[in-house]
């Protein structure tokens, strides 16, 4: 996949609620979906395995039938078996990797300092997310790297990188500007508006 092709704003869910049926969550994600997204992470770290096969079943159905691309965070396996069409590495996971994994879907990660995307791009990934950009809720002990020094991380990646903490759909300019092909969100761009 060329860059051309990835939409240049990344939704990361929350972590899915109320299982097994998992609504709310798949609402949600139909709002989501109906608002113009096209790029989906399903992120349910919280959710024991079984039940994360489950609604990454239901999700990755939702997410088709909008035409949209959804990618698993976790395993290349677990991607596979559930139709996804990608998988995001958390950091330990890729770092240890020697090469990309010999797979046909999307391999994407997540990134926290310069060596973690040099080390994405010798791997051929096809995109990566680099944070916290700015301050997040959802990590708030983290250290945000601001656009100054986001811009110096990226300036000579060659694969896509998405800024990732405290990003929101007015910062997309800003987020080009400093060299990223986008920005990925899970609050700002999330609709909790119910759709029947």
């Amino acid at each position: 996949m060329t860059p051309s092709f990835l939409p240049d704003v990344y939704q990361v869910t929350p972590n899915p609620s109320e299982p097994p049926e998992f609504e709310p969550f798949l609402s949600h994600l139909r709002a989501t979906l109906n608002s113009g997204i096209k790029l989906v992470q399903l992120r349910a770290k919280q959710t024991p395995l079984h039940e994360r096969i489950i609604v990454a079943r239901k999700a990755v159905r939702l997410c088709h039938d909008h035409g949209a691309m959804m990618i698993l965070n976790g395993t290349v396996d677990d991607a596979l078996q559930v139709g996804c069409d990608g998988v995001h590495l958390v950091t330990n996971a890729m770092m240890q990797l020697s090469a990309r994994p010999t797979t046909s879907i999307l391999v994407s990660a997540a990134c926290h300092r310069a060596e973690h995307v040099a080390h994405a791009d010798r791997l051929g990934l096809d995109f990566v997310t680099l944070s916290p950009v700015l301050h997040t809720l959802t990590h708030p002990e983290s250290t945000p790297m601001g656009w100054e020094r986001f811009a110096q991380i990226v300036a000579g990646a060659r694969i896509p990188v998405f800024a990732l903490g405290g990003m929101t759909p007015d910062m997309l300019d800003t987020a080009k500007r400093r060299g990223a092909h986008g920005i990925a969100a899970i609050r700002a761009t999330w609709r909790t508006d119910s759709v029947v």
